[in-house]
């Protein structure tokens, strides 16, 4: 059988941690497209729990609530720390 018809498990951490990455490079891309500095807002999100410092744009606001603000600092720290090694 070809590896590409074989069933694949995937561990429910490693779709967490790759749903989290696509959620801040999809929010990092639309508000680096509308002119803010995504790190600032990001943090600045991240910090308060205030929608507000996210854009609308590209439904980027919407799209960084469906993650845990805990969760995203985990990963974030997570990925800093192994890259780190």
């Amino acid at each position: 059988m070809k590896d590409n018809q074989m069933t694949r498990l995937f561990e429910s951490e490693q779709i967490r941690q790759a749903n989290i990455r696509y959620v801040l490079q999809t929010v990092m891309t639309a508000l680096s497209e509308r002119g803010y500095d995504p790190v600032t807002q990001i943090v600045g999100y991240l910090i308060t729990n205030d929608p507000a410092y996210i854009s609308n744009y590209n439904n980027a606001r919407t799209l960084i609530q469906t993650v845990e603000r805990d969760d995203i600092l985990k990963e974030i720290v997570r990925s800093y720390l192994l890259s780190n090694e």
